[in-house]
């Protein structure tokens, strides 16, 4: 994940010259000491298809997070770093000075922000901006009671650290333990401190800390949490080369040229990003001159078909392994999934590789079912954990619970006690995952366990991060640094939405995000990740290809994490 993984140099043109997938890998504007905005020959509109809607500017909070913000807002909140379509971690020199370890014992990491930035309002995009970020997402400032005011969806890395402006362009960060992951700060959810200071009436973000009065921390906390949902256009300005415009509930999202941007103009006039669930319906959006960029965080195998044969009308087709993983979450606190030995059941009765066969390999011919809920494939420290506990073996599946008691009803279904081996499968309505279910359904019947379908268009939205399921289906999204797992998966953590708790993977994670270097961090993350895999809680089924094409303009990749518009102010007409 921390490594290249594929791809080669681009070409420096303005004019963009003929570039091949992997070569669009690397933007244009990349040197080896950073990332600066290229010259761009300036353009139109271009449309943008995505599989689901831009929901939220505050994409850090525990109810909001998901990848499709993320793909709005990589021109509009810069961060410290961009992250390449090969993964490498490369200083933003439009918004930054430096970054540098400016002690080991303890660890200082001292942040220089490049002075003239503002945002779209005028207002200057400084230290305040980043003593927010780490303010409500450190979880160091904590109610009477010890519950949190802000409700982060991640603090790995910030809750390590103490953070101070030490001017308006100098923020220090001061680490109680190493942090190997240090370059994972910053990167997104930068957010427009005097905005909240002018909504709530705190005079200085920067005076907020632990023992401030309640009522200011409260103010802070009410409109962090709550106000920078959906889009109202005062409320939510850019510091990046794109500023938010418009913004249609459920369909679109309208980004413009922001007038106060200091770097380099980007290309594209306008780009609007629409949400099209249906990936044939992207396909043909794209094929009919709807749109100029299909970009699908959801590999689909029909419509990658559809794509490859429209490359004699000009359309590139792009794929290959990204940064997420379809997986299976089960809530610990249901009544029948609770009992280990039907999650045992459960996990032994799917046959990934026939998922794969039938809805993957067409995007990516050589998919394999994943084994590691930390590590992908070419990690290192990647170890399968998971291929003696999925082996798609109903008669297994059946031993299992017969030793533990439970018998096959007349309907062919396992009860015991009268609880039925019977739970719903949760997800979005995205064509795949309910192809998914369908075939899960079909491998367990065989091993007498009865799976419901529930497709719930607002799942992402509404449910998953309320724990509102019995088994869910969804993707982990990621920048190419482990410490995010550890939210995800240690107790109580903000993205801990299936009630898990597994002590051994608690200290194991603890340890790995402390290690003074990232090699040091493997065997702990590996430790976790036999003890995640112990607790049958989650189940990785594949890494996600990332599949995208294009008509029309020069080069567009799309990177993991940050989708197809990282690089978007880069974008020309051919």
């Amino acid at each position: 994940m921390l490594g290249a993984c594929g791809g080669g140099g681009g070409t420096n043109d303005a004019d963009g010259g003929d570039a091949t997938v992997a070569e669009m890998a690397v933007a244009r504007g990349e040197s080896a000491d950073g990332y600066t905005a290229p010259d761009t020959k300036q353009s139109g509109q271009v449309v943008v298809s995505t599989d689901k809607p831009f929901t939220s500017y505050n994409n850090a909070t525990e109810d909001a997070n998901q990848s499709y913000n993320t793909f709005a807002l990589a021109l509009v909140q810069p961060g410290a770093h961009i992250i390449n379509g090969n993964n490498k971690v490369v200083l933003n020199k439009d918004v930054m000075e430096s970054i540098e370890v400016t002690s080991k014992s303890p660890q200082v990491v001292t942040w220089k922000l490049k002075k003239g930035v503002s945002w779209s309002d005028g207002e200057a995009w400084d230290c305040d901006d980043f003593y927010l970020a780490w303010l409500t997402q450190s979880n160091s400032a904590k109610k009477a009671d010890g519950s949190k005011y802000f409700k982060a969806a991640t603090t790995t890395g910030y809750d390590l650290m103490t953070g101070e402006c030490k001017d308006d362009q100098t923020f220090v960060g001061t680490f109680k333990e190493p942090y190997p992951d240090y370059e994972s700060l910053y990167n997104t959810d930068v957010l427009p401190a005097h905005v909240l200071e002018k909504q709530t009436g705190v005079a200085d973000v920067t005076k907020l800390t632990a023992s401030a009065s309640a009522d200011e921390l409260t103010k802070a906390a009410d409109f962090w949490n709550d106000k920078w949902n959906g889009f109202t256009k005062d409320l939510m300005p850019s510091a990046g080369s794109y500023a938010l415009t418009a913004f249609e509930p459920n369909q679109s999202v309208t980004l413009e040229r922001n007038a106060k941007w200091i770097g380099k103009p980007g290309g594209p006039e306008k780009i609007v990003l629409k949400a099209i669930p249906d990936p044939i319906a992207q396909a043909q959006a794209l094929e009919n001159g709807e749109v100029a960029v299909n970009s699908m965080a959801q590999p689909d195998a029909n419509a990658a078909t559809k794509l490859k044969g429209l490359n004699a009308q000009g359309v590139t087709f792009g794929a290959g392994p990204g940064l997420s993983f379809e997986h299976l979450d089960i809530q610990m606190k249901h009544p029948v999934l609770s009992k280990e030995e039907v999650r045992k059941a459960f996990f032994m009765c799917v046959k990934r590789q026939d998922i794969i066969d039938k809805l993957i390999s067409e995007v990516q011919a050589d998919a394999k079912p994943l084994g590691s809920l930390i590590f992908f494939p070419k990690d290192e420290g990647y170890k399968d954990v998971y291929a003696d506990k999925a082996k798609g073996d109903a008669a297994e599946s059946k031993k299992i619970l017969t030793e533990a008691g439970w018998t096959q009803g007349a309907d062919g279904v396992f009860a015991k006690d009268g609880v039925r081996a019977s739970f719903r499968i949760s997800h979005t309505d995205i064509p795949r995952r309910k192809q998914t279910v369908e075939l899960i359904q079909g491998q367990c019947k065989e091993a007498g366990i009865e799976v419901k379908d529930d497709t719930d268009p607002n799942f992402l939205d509404e449910r998953v991060s309320a724990g509102d399921y019995d088994v869910a289906l969804f993707a982990w999204s990621s920048a190419p640094f482990k410490s995010g797992k550890k939210s995800i998966y240690e107790t109580g953590g903000g993205q801990n939405w299936q009630n898990l708790s597994v002590p051994k993977a608690d200290a194991a994670l603890k340890q790995a995000v402390s290690q003074t270097s990232i090699a040091d961090s493997l065997k702990y993350f590996q430790e976790a990740d036999e003890a995640l895999a112990g607790a049958y809680a989650s189940f990785p089924l594949f890494q996600m290809p990332n599949m995208w094409a294009f008509k029309g303009l020069d080069r567009v990749y799309f990177q993991s994490y940050y989708g197809a518009l990282w690089n978007a102010n880069e974008w020309q007409t051919k």
